[in-house]
């Protein structure tokens, strides 16, 4: 059937045996678009290529075509897993996320096949179906970074885009917003794709006008309101989860990276997440060291560090003052499941015993303020996994927060002998962060990967990985509150609430349609 120039008919695109590996395809190459392959045009355009083998089907095929290019991607995507963890936390995360995305792409299907003829005028069809359909992309994106177990904020298309002429735009709209925005690209693309009776130069002209329009719209300006001089220390330590390190091992790295720079002037000075493997809170000789390190730099020092106070672990982050100790301690809010904490132990380990019993400790959720006073200067405090949430960035800019240092540890994922893109796509989000919220972003690693992020997400100054470093740098402090910033959740909201609006809409159509048949049949026959 055709209404009014687009091809609604039920006779899909390509056959389910072409659609199958072109849906595999879609998977693969969306991975292309992250860290470190980088080529962020490819996420439009595998999204819109996904899109394509779901015209003219219905929710089940769709949901099948969904299955498979969510485990070609995620299988891809976060093959870093099985470096020292081994195949099973990765196929069993990969299998999670794809089946997310599966019922996503499902929903997706439906608004393709039937939100023609819910809005049945071009205007409609250019307009309200691509909306829709970013709309559900963006949900099913939001609902996978919050749960279960606190989410998994990895592999969001906003993250493609970091270093592309897209990348301002997060400064307006934050993930999500971004995210929707490449979704509706590929969506309006296919959807003119569709547009029968519309020349070649109108589609073209339109589609090249949409994304000339998002390039062309600025970053929301950033006001510097100082600066400050910081030294942040990667010691190349092997502080992994399940490494071999004689006690004060890391500690020691860290402390001898550090010693050269004394005399430097600097406000403050910032190691990564377990900077150091003894816990200064219960060791006099380690807070000792890190009293004569802060003593010796004239600075206060942000250091990491695993701490245990009234019988819980906590993966902590302590401001610390020559002869004053620990002045504030921020808890880990986001410690990552079945990694630093075991959530349902008992029912979980039945299926993988071994593999559960090597998470033999739980590190607590922590409740305290991330954000530190450092001799007047408040600097947002993020823990690893904390960077990927969009809630606790919110609160830090919220709280006041001039600069953001994000401490992490991702020794677990790579090495010099054996690279992964792991470290590299956690920087992304670092620099999706820099740009959203408007500040500078310190990302400090124990191996890789370093940097210092400008506001417009530039790089300030790197350290090559796995190897002993240090940067001083002037940065950049502000107070600039950004559009994406000020409206939090609520850009996410409205996209996904207008998604899952149109689906229900495009689900009473399909309804009505088969009634419509339905009595179509029992009057021809009566």
């Amino acid at each position: 059937m055709v209404t009014k120039g687009i091809d609604v008919r039920a006779v899909p695109l390509y056959p389910i045996w072409l659609a199958m590996p072109l849906a595999a395809a879609s998977g693969a190459l969306l991975d292309g678009a992250f860290p470190d392959t980088g080529v962020w045009p490819l996420a439009p355009l595998a999204v819109a290529l996904l899109f394509t083998t779901l015209l003219g089907r219905g929710p089940w095929a769709g949901w099948l075509l969904g299955l498979i290019a969510g485990l070609a991607f995620w299988l891809t995507h976060i093959h870093w897993l099985t470096l020292y963890l081994g195949p099973l936390p990765w196929v069993a995360l990969a299998v999670l996320q794809a089946i997310f995305f599966s019922i996503g792409v499902a929903m997706i299907a439906v608004v393709l096949r039937w939100g023609p003829r819910v809005w049945p005028s071009r205007l409609g069809r250019l307009g309200m179906v691509p909306l829709v359909v970013a709309g559900l992309w963006t949900a099913r994106e939001a609902i996978a970074a919050v749960w279960p177990y606190g989410g998994f904020a990895w592999g969001r298309l906003a993250l493609s885009q970091t270093e592309g002429p897209f990348a301002g735009l997060l400064s307006l709209v934050g993930a999500s917003g971004l995210s929707f925005l490449i979704a509706w690209l590929a969506a309006l693309g296919v959807q003119l794709l569709r547009e029968r009776t519309l020349s070649f130069s109108w589609r073209g002209g339109i589609a090249v006008a949409a994304v000339a329009l998002l390039i062309a719209i600025p970053a929301w300006p950033v006001l510097q309101s100082g600066t400050t001089r910081l030294a942040a220390v990667q010691g190349n330590a092997n502080a992994g989860l399940f490494a071999e390190y004689v006690p004060g091992e890391i500690l020691a790295n860290h402390v001898s990276e550090t010693l050269p720079l004394v005399g430097e002037d600097v406000d403050m000075v910032v190691w990564p997440e377990n900077g150091s493997d003894i816990d200064p809170l219960r060791s006099d000789l380690a807070a000792r060291t890190l009293d004569s390190i802060s003593e010796r730099m004239q600075a206060p020092l942000v250091v990491g560090t695993i701490t245990l106070r009234d019988d819980k672990y906590y993966n902590s982050s302590l401001l610390w003052k020559a002869g004053e100790g620990a002045v504030q301690v921020y808890d880990k809010v986001h410690p990552v499941p079945f990694a630093e904490y075991m959530p349902d132990r008992e029912f979980w380990r039945p299926f993988a015993p071994e593999l559960i019993d090597l998470i033999s400790r739980d590190y607590e959720i922590g409740t305290q303020s991330n954000i530190f006073d450092i001799n007047g200067i408040l600097a947002g405090i993020a823990i690893c996994f904390d960077i990927a949430d969009d809630q606790l960035v919110k609160e830090m800019i919220s709280g006041g927060s001039e600069l953001i240092l994000a401490q992490t540890n991702n020794a677990d994922f790579g090495s010099a002998e054996r690279y992964t893109d792991e470290s590299i796509q956690q920087l992304a989000i670092a620099r999706m962060r820099a740009i959203e919220a408007g500040r500078t972003v310190v990302n400090i690693s124990t191996v890789s990967s370093s940097a210092i992020i400008a506001p417009d997400g530039s790089t300030i100054a790197s350290i090559p990985d796995f190897t002993a470093g240090s940067m001083v740098e002037e940065v950049p402090l502000s107070t600039t509150v950004t559009p994406a910033i000020a409206a939090g959740r609520g850009i996410e909201w409205l996209v996904s609430g207008l998604g899952l609006a149109g689906f229900v809409l495009a689900v009473l159509a399909a309804a009505r349609s088969r009634s419509s048949r339905g009595s179509s049949v029992k009057a021809s026959h009566g």
